[in-house]
C-alpha cells in the first residue's frame, strides 16, 4: 500500500512521527493509501527549510517569479487528466467536477502571473520642498495555508500562488483525507523552476495545525474549513500577532421570485444544491420561494428532478454526483436528515437508503429534499454539507430578504428574477458577502476577491484578487530628501510638506 509522506526541500520525504491516517477511495470504501501525520518537529524542519530559501526568492525579480507561475500553468495543463483522476479517487467528486476544481485554482495562478504589476508601489515627486515619497510592497517571509478536503486543488492554489508570487515561502497543510493532489502540485512547482524550500507540504492533523499557530517564524495563516475551527485558528493566531484570514461554514440561500424563469431556477438549484454531493462551501442548501404559488410550482418541478438524480462512481462520466468523502460524512448527513424528520419538516425526497450496486461499501447517499422548513429548525440553522436541499417558504419579498440577512452565516446568496429593480435592491441590502443574480454559485473570478461575512469569515482581507496581494505583503513608505538646497538647522516640530 502506498504511503504518502511530506514535501520538504523540493522532494517527498518520509514521515518520522510514526503516526498515519487512512486515505480512502470513497467510491469503493477501501483504504488506498496511508498518509503520514507530522509532528511539531517535522513542521519545524519545514519552516527552517522555507526560511532559508525565502531570502533569495524575495530578491528574485517579479518577472522571474511570474515565469515560474507561467511554466506551472503549462505543466498543470499537461497533467490535467492525471490530476483530475487522482482528485476524484481521493475526494469522491466526479472527474468533470474535479477538473472544475483544478481550473478554478489555475485561474488564480493566472492572476498571480501579473505580480510585476500587482506589486507596484506609489510615488509622489515633490511632496514637499525637495521631498519625494514612495511606497513599496515587500513579502512577509514564511506564511502558511491550512486547506480543506472539499477542494484539494483549488484552495491550495488560491493560497500558495499569490503568496509565492509575492516573494514568500509557503507551508501548506492540506486535508489528510485527500493529500495526493497537493503533493502533485508541489512536484509540478519544482518542475516549473521554483527553488526547493519555497513550497513545502506538511501532512497532518491538529498537532500540525497547532504547531503552525505556535511557530514564531510563520507570519501569516490562511484557512478554509468549518466555522468552529476557523474561529479557533483566527483567535489563537491573533494572540501571537500573526496575520490571519479564516473562512468557515455557510448556509447559502437562493430566493425564487414569482417572476423567475422557473426552469432556470430549478436547473440552478439541482446543480448548486447537489453537485459534488453538496460538499461545497458555496453550495445552495436553502431555496426560498416567494409566495405560495411560487413555492408550489417550484416543488412540482423540483421533486421529479431530485428523484431522477444519477448517483455514480467518481469515474462515471454520466453521474450527476458521486460519493461523499468518508463514511463519517455520510453518517453525519443522515443524522441531519433524521433530525429534520423529527422536527416535523416534510421530507419530499428521501435519499438515505441509496445503495450503489457493486459498490455497497462506498460512501454514497441519495439526494434529499425538505419542504416547509422554518428558520427555527436545526437543519436550517446548521451547515449539513451533503446532498440535502431545504425549501423555506416566504410570504413576501421582505420576509425572504430577511432570511439570509439574519442568518449566522453569510457566505453566498442568490436571487432568481426578471425584475432588475428587485435584483438591484436585493444586491444592495442583503447582508451576505457574495451575491448572485440568476447565478446560483456566485464565486467571483480570480481578479475579484472571495470572502463571506459574519460567521463565514474571520479577518480583514479576502482570498485571491487584490486582497491576496495585500494580505501576503507589507507596505513600506519612504520619505526622502537630499542635502542640496536644504536649509540647515534642527527642526523640533513635525516637518510640514509646504
Amino acid at each position: 500500500m502506498k504511503t504518502i509522506g511530506h514535501f520538504i526541500g523540493g522532494k517527498e520525504v518520509a514521515g518520522t512521527s510514526g503516526r498515519f491516517a487512512d486515505v480512502f477511495e470513497p467510491m469503493t470504501g477501501e483504504v488506498q493509501a496511508k498518509v503520514a501525520l507530522a509532528s511539531k518537529a517535522e513542521l519545524r524542519a519545514a519552516v527552517e527549510n522555507a526560511k532559508a530559501a525565502q531570502v533569495a526568492w524575495a530578491n528574485t525579480n517579479p518577472q522571474r517569479r511570474a515565469r515560474v507561475m507561467m511554466k506551472f500553468l503549462e505543466l498543470a495543463q499537461r497533467d490535467y487528466d492525471k490530476l483530475a483522476d487522482r482528485l476524484a479517487r481521493e475526494h469522491g467528486k466526479t472527474v468533470p467536477d474535479a477538473k472544475g476544481d483544478i481550473q478554478r485554482g489555475l485561474e488564480v495562478v493566472e492572476f498571480a502571473c501579473g505580480i510585476p504589476h500587482l506589486m507596484k508601489g506609489e510615488y509622489t515627486e515633490g511632496a514637499g520642498p525637495g521631498i519625494d515619497i514612495y511606497s513599496m510592497r515587500q513579502p512577509l517571509g514564511v506564511v502558511a495555508g491550512i486547506t480543506p478536503f472539499n477542494f484539494p486543488a483549488m484552495i491550495p492554489m488560491w493560497k500558495f500562488a499569490p503568496a509565492i508570487a509575492c516573494g514568500n515561502a509557503f507551508i501548506l497543510k492540506p486535508s489528510e483525507r485527500d493529500p495526493g493532489v497537493p503533493m502533485m502540485l508541489a512536484e509540478l512547482m519544482i518542475e516549473a523552476g521554483l527553488p526547493p524550500g519555497i513550497l513545502n507540504v506538511v501532512n497532518g492533523d491538529k498537532e500540525s495545525v497547532d504547531a503552525i499557530l505556535d511557530d514564531e517564524d510563520i507570519k501569516a495563516i490562511g484557512f478554509v474549513g468549518s466555522t468552529s475551527i476557523a474561529e479557533y485558528i483566527y483567535t489563537r493566531a491573533a494572540q501571537t500577532g500573526k496575520r490571519c484570514q479564516c473562512f468557515g461554514g455557510a448556509k447559502n440561500h437562493a430566493l425564487i421570485m414569482p417572476d423567475a424563469d422557473m426552469d432556470q431556477a430549478v436547473d440552478a438549484l439541482i446543480g448548486a444544491g447537489y453537485g459534488s454531493a453538496g460538499e461545497r462551501c458555496m453550495a445552495v442548501s436553502v431555496a426560498v420561494p416567494v409566495g405560495k404559488a411560487t413555492a408550489d410550482r417550484l416543488m412540482e418541478k423540483l421533486i421529479p428532478r431530485v428523484e431522477a438524480l444519477k448517483i455514480g462512481t467518481s469515474v462515471d462520466p454520466s453521474a450527476d454526483f458521486g460519493p461523499l468523502v468518508t463514511a463519517e460524512a455520510v453518517e453525519r448527513v443522515r443524522n441531519y436528515v433524521d433530525i429534520g424528520v423529527k422536527e416535523g419538516e416534510t421530507l419530499a425526497v428521501d435519499g438515505r437508503g441509496f445503495k450503489m450496486q457493486g459498490y455497497e461499501k462506498g460512501f454514497y447517499m441519495g439526494g434529499c429534499l425538505f419542504d416547509n422548513v422554518t428558520k427555527d429548525m436545526r437543519i436550517y440553522k446548521e451547515e449539513i454539507f451533503g446532498p440535502v436541499l431545504s425549501v423555506v417558504r416566504a410570504h413576501d419579498y421582505e420576509e425572504a430578504l430577511a432570511l439570509p440577512s439574519d442568518h449566522d452565516y453569510g457566505n453566498g446568496v442568490a436571487i432568481f428574477t426578471r425584475d432588475g429593480d428587485a435584483a438591484r435592491d436585493f444586491a444592495a441590502r442583503v447582508n451576505v458577502g457574495m451575491v448572485g443574480i440568476n447565478v446560483p454559485i456566485p464565486v467571483p473570478i480570480a481578479y475579484y476577491t472571495f470572502g463571506g461575512w459574519k460567521k463565514s469569515g474571520f479577518g480583514d482581507l479576502n482570498q485571491h484578487g487584490p486582497d491576496s496581494v495585500r494580505f501576503y505583503t507589507k507596505t513600506k513608505t519612504v520619505t526622502s530628501r537630499w542635502p542640496s538646497g536644504v536649509k540647515e538647522g534642527a527642526e523640533f516640530s513635525i516637518p510640514l510638506m509646504k
